[in-house]
This record gives structure tokens, C-alpha cells and sequence, in this order.
């Protein structure tokens, strides 16, 4: 992979010009041995969108019992501790931004885990357009983005168009699962939820939304929210 471009344009630009849902593809100029990692690594654990989809179990060459998404992993913090904790889960996870990937990558490189995790290395949409009906069991919405201008909200990730993509993959009893230290984009994912037929929210109390869920391993973007004072919530959502 070539060196970072100075001139890339900033997170406005790219919105604009292409409707993303993310920002930035790339941060600070990746070093040899990421570039590595992303040109010889990543391909053999990239999910092949030209295929036609089957049941993701497939995708995995050991015996996995159920297969959970997350989108917009960053580093893979949370990604690969759940592929460590749950040895007969497989897991996908799909992150545009390169830098993350690398991360992601290099703890892979050489691990036994990266026999359960496959990758999408673009956003995670058209990676629930190809997944068959009903196929996962949970999806992962971690601190995404939460586009805090007005003008940029038809950005924000949840919307009934993908809340309708991720209830057409998820089975009956999945969930749908969303964390953000942003309280507005709390509140509009609550509203979208709750208004989808296919949803119902699960909380019985506030600790169910105020406390992380059981074997959470916390993410450097959870860290930064506490460090500055901001108040996580972590939302579930179960596929009716």
C-alpha cells in the first residue's frame, strides 16, 4: 500500500462527496510491516462479497456454532475478546478505517483466533445486503460516529433503512446491540428502535443501559469517553 497522501481531505469532504457513514479512511501513514499486514493478511480473512452468500458458518474453517457481526470494530479490542471468551463463536467484522485494521491485523497475524474472525474491510452495509435472512445472531454498533451537525445526521448509521437490514439477517431472539457516549444519538437510536416493528428494547431498569453488559471488555473509545466525562450507554435490542 502506497504512503498516505498529506492532502487526504477531512471527514466533511468525504462526507459529502460520497454519502459515507464514516469519515476518514486512513490516519498517520501506516509503517512497513502494517502495510504488510493489510497487502498479505487481510485478503485470506476477507469475506468474498462476489460469492453467493451461505450460511456464514462456512466462511470459517473450524466448526463454529453461531456467528455475531460487529460494525466499525477500530482496533478490534472488543472484536477479539470475544472471539478469546466464546471458543465455538465466528466472528465478522467490518471497519473502513485502514489504520484500525492494521491494529486488528496484527494481532491476528499468527493467532488461532483468526480462524473465527473474517473481515470486511469497507462499511459494513453491504456486508449485511449479502449475509442470507436470519443467519446471525448478533450485531455490534460500538461508538460509531455520531455526527453531531445537523446537517450530517442522514449520516448517522441507525436509520429504518438499516435497521431494517439488520433485522433481516438477525434471527428471531438476536440482538441488536449499540453503545455510545453521545447522549443525543442515544436517544435517536432509542426513538428508531422503538419504532421499528422488528425491535424491542430489553431494559427492565436503568442499569440495564447504564451498566456494560456481562464480559465487557471496554474499548479505548469507551476510555476516552469516561477520561473526558462523558456517560456510556449500552443498548440491546432483541429481534422480535
Amino acid at each position: 500500500m502506497a504512503e498516505i497522501d498529506p492532502g487526504v481531505p477531512d471527514d466533511e469532504a468525504i462526507v459529502e462527496r460520497t454519502g459515507a457513514f464514516w469519515g476518514r479512511r486512513h490516519g498517520k501513514a501506516l509503517r512497513l510491516g502494517q502495510r504488510g499486514l493489510i497487502d498479505t493478511v487481510l485478503p485470506a480473512l476477507t469475506v468474498d462479497l462476489t460469492q453467493p452468500p451461505a450460511d456464514p458458518r462456512r466462511l470459517f474453517p473450524v466448526a463454529v456454532d453461531d456467528v455475531w457481526v460487529e460494525s466499525g470494530f477500530g482496533g478490534g479490542e472488543h472484536l477479539l475478546a470475544l472471539a478469546a471468551a466464546r471458543p465455538t463463536l465466528g466472528l465478522i467484522g467490518a471497519e473502513p478505517f485502514v489504520n484500525g485494521m492494521a491494529k486488528a491485523l496484527a494481532r491476528l497475524d499468527g493467532s488461532p483466533l483468526a480462524e473465527r474472525v473474517r473481515l470486511h474491510p469497507a462499511d459494513s452495509v453491504e456486508l449485511l445486503d449479502w449475509l442470507p435472512e436470519a443467519s446471525i445472531g448478533r450485531f455490534y454498533l460500538l461508538y460509531p460516529d455520531p455526527w453531531p451537525k445537523k446537517r450530517h445526521w442522514k449520516r448517522r448509521f441507525v436509520s429504518p433503512v438499516n435497521l431494517d437490514r439488520i433485522a433481516r439477517v438477525l434471527r428471531p431472539g438476536g440482538e441488536f446491540r449499540f453503545a455510545s457516549d453521545w447522549a443525543p444519538y442515544v436517544d435517536w437510536t432509542l426513538r428508531r428502535l422503538l419504532d421499528h416493528p422488528a425491535f424491542a428494547w430489553t431494559a427492565r431498569t436503568a442499569d440495564d443501559w447504564r451498566r456494560p453488559w456481562d464480559g465487557w471488555p471496554g474499548t479505548r473509545y469507551e476510555e476516552k469517553a469516561l477520561r473526558e466525562g462523558r456517560t456510556p450507554a449500552y443498548v440491546i435490542a432483541r429481534r422480535l
